[in-house]
C-alpha cells in the first residue's frame, strides 16, 4: 500500500526501521552477553539500589510474570538479588550484585557505541528535529480523547 505520493504509509516506515534498530540493538547486546530486557532492568537499578518488583515492571513497561521470568535468569546468572521487604513480606527488593553491576557497565559500553553508530551522518539540528518528529508521531499514535471528556469548563455567568 502507497500513499498519493508513491510513499509507503509513515506507520508502516516506522514499524520496518524499529525492527532494524531493534534487531541491530539485541546484537549488539549479545555480543556482551545481553539482551534488552536484561540492559532496561540493569538500567533501572543503577538509579536506586533497591526497588521493588512492581516498581521495575512499571519502569521496564512489562507485566509482573513477565518481570519475574527476567529476574530469574538473571538472579541464576548472578546479576541481581531478591530478598523479601522486611515491612511488607509479599514484596521483593532488588539489587545489583557486583557482578550486575560489571554487566552493567560492559552493556552500557555497547549502548553508547550503538548510539554512536545510530548518530553517524546527522548533524546535531538533524538530531533535534528527529526527536521533535518522533515526538509528534507518539502523540499522534495515542487515541483520540472523546469530545466532552477533555476539559471541564467553568458555566458561564449569566449577565
Amino acid at each position: 500500500m502507497e500513499t498519493r505520493r508513491g510513499q509507503e504509509p509513515i506507520g508502516l516506515l516506522l514499524t520496518r526501521v524499529a525492527k532494524t534498530v531493534s534487531r541491530s540493538f539485541d546484537a549488539v547486546l549479545a555480543t556482551r552477553g545481553g539482551s534488552l530486557p536484561t540492559w532496561l532492568v540493569l538500567l533501572s537499578l543503577t538509579g536506586e539500589p533497591h526497588r521493588s518488583q512492581r516498581s521495575i515492571a512499571a519502569a521496564v513497561g512489562v507485566e509482573g510474570p513477565t518481570l519475574t521470568h527476567h529476574l530469574n535468569r538473571m538472579e541464576d546468572e548472578g546479576l541481581v538479588t531478591r530478598t523479601r521487604d522486611p515491612e511488607n513480606r509479599r514484596v521483593h527488593q532488588v539489587a545489583l550484585t557486583e557482578t550486575g553491576h560489571a554487566a552493567f557497565q560492559s552493556l552500557r559500553g555497547a549502548v553508547v557505541e550503538f548510539d554512536r553508530r545510530l548518530r553517524e551522518g546527522f548533524t546535531e539540528d538533524e538530531l533535534a528535529s528527529l526527536h521533535q518528529l518522533l515526538g509528534r508521531l507518539a502523540a499522534n499514535a495515542e487515541p483520540p480523547v472523546a469530545s466532552g471528556t477533555s476539559e471541564t469548563t467553568e458555566p458561564e455567568e449569566a449577565a
